[in-house]
C-alpha cells in the first residue's frame, strides 16, 4: 500500500506542477501533507516535517548566503568581463552561445557545488539569452545536464556517497569511469550544438553592437558587423544588410519558447511595438549585467573580489570549513568591503531578497516532501519493490540494472536515500552473482545528469529562479535530454568494459 501511495504522490506532484495547476512550493507542502493523512500517519506529520527541515537547514543557509555573495559579485562587476568576452567570442550566434553555456557550466562545476555553478552560469549567460530573444529553458536544461555529468567528481558528493556506502575507495570508483563520463560530456556538447542550431534557425539576424546595448536597439549602418541571430522581438531593417532589434524590454509573444525567451514568432507584433511591457520585462531592464555605468560597480576592488571568490571556492574544495559557514563569511566580507556604507549594504541585501526568499522557501517546502516520503516509509517500500521486481536471471547483470534504476531512483529520491538506502541492497544482490561492488558503485553514478533536475535538488531552484523559468517548463524540456545523456554514459561504460 505504501509503495502505491508513494508512486501516486510523486506522480501527482509532477503532474500538477507541469500542468501549472499548483506552484512548486504549494505542491511540495500540500500534497505530502495530504498523503501523510491518507496513510494514517497525520499525527506524525509535524515530526516528519521537522526532521526534513533539520536535514535541509544547512543547505538552505548555504543557498541564502551564496545568493547574497554571488549577487554582490554580479553587482560589483566581477562577471562583466566574462559576459562581454563570451558575447564577443560567440558573435551573438545562438549555436555558440548554447555550446558556451554547456562549457561554462562544466568548467564551473569543477568546484563540486551545483548552486554555485548555476549562479555563475546564469549570471553570465542570462543577459545574452534575453538580449537575443533565445529560449531560457534551453539555458537551464543545458546547464543542469552539464552539471549533472560533472557532479560525479569525487568531491561533488555522489561518488563519495557510493564509495562510503559500499566501503570501497572513491578513486577506484571514479577514475575508471572517466572515459564514460567524457563521452557523457561530449553528448552534452552535441545536445547543445543541436539545440543551438534549432535556436539559430528559429531566430534571424542581429548586430553585435545591438546585443551589447542595454537600451532599445537603434538602426546601424552597413559598416556594422553582422552576426547570425536576432531577438525574436519586432525587428526592423536598419540599413544595408543590417537588422535592429529592441532591447531587453522587447515584448514576449506567443512564438517565445516555454523557457521564457523574449522571441516573437514571425508576423506577430511585439510588445515593444505596442509600447506594452510586462512585469517580467521590467525586471529584465533592471538586470544590468552588461551596463558599464551602473552605480553598484566597484572597479577598483575587482582583484580583491576575484581573489575572495577564488579563495572561497578553493576552501570549498579543500573542505576547510562547512560550505554554509564559508558563504556566510564570504557574504559578510563582500558586503563590508564593497559597500562600507550601511544604507548601501541594506540596499544590496534588499535587491537580492526576492531570490533568497524564493529559493530558501523552496528548500524548506522540499523538506516537507522528503520528510513525509522518508518518515512514512514510502521510500523504503518503493525501493524494496523495485529491487524485488528484478528477475532472478538478471542477477549477473546487476551493474547494468543498477545503472538503469539509478535514473528514476535518484530523480525521485535524495542522493543520501539512494546511496545509503538502496545501493547496498543492490550491491548485496549483485555480490550473490559475482558482481563486484566497484561495478555497482560506478553504475550508480550514471543517473546524475537526470538527478540534477529533480524537484528534490535545492540547487535546481536556484537555476530556474535566477533564469525566471517555471520549474514545470524546465522539467518538461530537460528530463528527456538528461535521461538520454545518462543512458549514453551507461552505454559507454558497458562498451568500455567499466560496468
Amino acid at each position: 500500500m505504501l509503495t502505491i501511495l508513494g508512486f501516486v504522490m510523486i506522480a501527482t506532484f509532477l503532474v500538477l506542477i507541469m500542468m501549472k495547476k499548483m506552484s512548486p512550493i504549494a505542491a511540495l507542502v500540500l500534497i505530502p501533507a495530504l498523503f501523510c493523512v491518507f496513510v494514517g500517519q497525520g499525527g506524525q506529520l509535524g515530526e516528519y516535517v521537522l526532521k526534513g527541515v533539520g536535514d535541509l537547514a544547512p543547505t538552505a543557509a548555504m543557498l541564502m548566503f551564496a545568493i547574497v555573495y554571488f549577487g554582490v559579485m554580479i553587482d560589483v562587476g566581477l562577471f562583466d568581463p566574462i559576459v562581454r568576452g563570451i558575447l564577443r567570442f560567440c558573435k551573438a550566434d545562438p549555436l555558440r552561445i548554447v555550446v558556451g553555456t554547456a562549457l561554462l557550466a562544466a568548467i564551473v562545476s569543477l568546484d563540486g557545488d551545483g548552486s554555485t555553478t548555476f549562479m555563475i552560469t546564469v549570471s553570465a549567460m542570462y543577459p545574452l539569452y534575453k538580449r537575443l530573444g533565445m529560449s531560457l529553458v534551453v539555458m537551464t536544461g543545458v546547464a543542469a545536464t552539464a552539471n549533472g555529468v560533472m557532479n560525479t567528481l569525487p568531491w561533488g558528493g555522489p561518488t563519495a556517497r557510493a564509495a562510503t556506502a559500499l566501503k570501497v575507495d572513491a578513486g577506484d570508483v571514479f577514475v575508471p569511469m572517466i572515459p564514460a563520463l567524457a563521452v557523457g560530456m561530449a553528448a552534452v556538447l552535441v545536445l547543445a550544438y543541436v539545440l543551438g542550431r534549432r535556436e539559430r534557425k528559429r531566430l534571424g539576424m542581429l548586430t553585435l553592437d545591438e546585443a551589447l546595448e542595454t537600451g532599445t536597439g537603434s538602426g546601424t549602418g552597413s559598416g556594422t558587423e553582422q552576426v547570425l541571430v536576432k531577438a525574436g522581438a519586432g525587428s526592423s531593417t536598419a540599413g544595408a544588410g543590417s537588422t535592429a532589434v529592441g532591447g531587453p524590454g522587447a515584448g514576449t509573444g506567443k512564438g517565445a519558447s516555454v523557457g521564457g525567451g523574449t522571441g516573437t514568432a514571425p508576423g506577430e507584433e511585439s510588445g515593444a511595438k505596442s509600447g506594452e511591457k510586462s512585469g517580467e520585462e521590467a525586471d529584465d531592464e533592471g538586470f544590468q549585467g552588461l551596463d558599464p555605468n551602473r552605480p553598484t560597480l566597484r572597479p577598483r576592488l575587482y582583484w580583491f573580489n576575484a581573489g575572495l571568490t577564488v579563495a572561497l571556492l578553493t576552501s570549498m574544495i579543500l573542505e576547510l570549513l562547512p560550505i554554509p559557514v564559508l558563504f556566510l563569511i564570504g557574504a559578510a566580507l563582500a558586503l563590508t568591503v564593497n559597500y562600507p556604507n550601511m544604507a548601501e549594504q541594506k540596499a544590496r541585501i534588499a535587491a537580492h531578497a526576492d531570490n533568497v526568499l524564493n529559493v530558501s522557501g523552496m528548500v524548506f517546502a522540499a523538506a516537507v516532501f522528503t520528510g513525509v516520503l522518508t518518515g512514512t516509509g514510502m521510500v523504503e517500500h518503493m525501493a524494496d519493490w523495485l529491487v524485488g521486481a528484478i528477475p532472478e536471471g538478471m542477477g549477473p547483470h546487476m551493474a547494468i540494472v543498477t545503472g538503469v534504476l539509478s535514473l528514476p531512483l535518484t530523480y525521485f529520491m535524495s542522493n543520501d536515500g539512494f546511496y545509503f538506502g538502496v545501493l547496498p541492497v543492490l550491491a548485496e544482490a549483485g555480490a550473490a552473482h559475482g558482481v563486484s561492488p566497484l561495478e555497482i558503485a560506478r553504475a550508480s553514478l550514471v543517473g546524475q545528469p537526470l538527478h540534477m533536475s529533480s524537484p528534490l535538488v535545492p540547487a535546481v531552484y536556484v537555476l530556474v529562479g535566477m533564469a525566471k523559468v517555471e520549474f514545470g517548463d524546465h522539467t518538461k524540456f530537460t528530463v528527456k535530454w538528461a535521461a538520454l545523456t545518462s543512458l549514453v554514459v551507461l552505454a559507454a561504460g558497458i562498451l568500455f568494459g567499466i560496468i
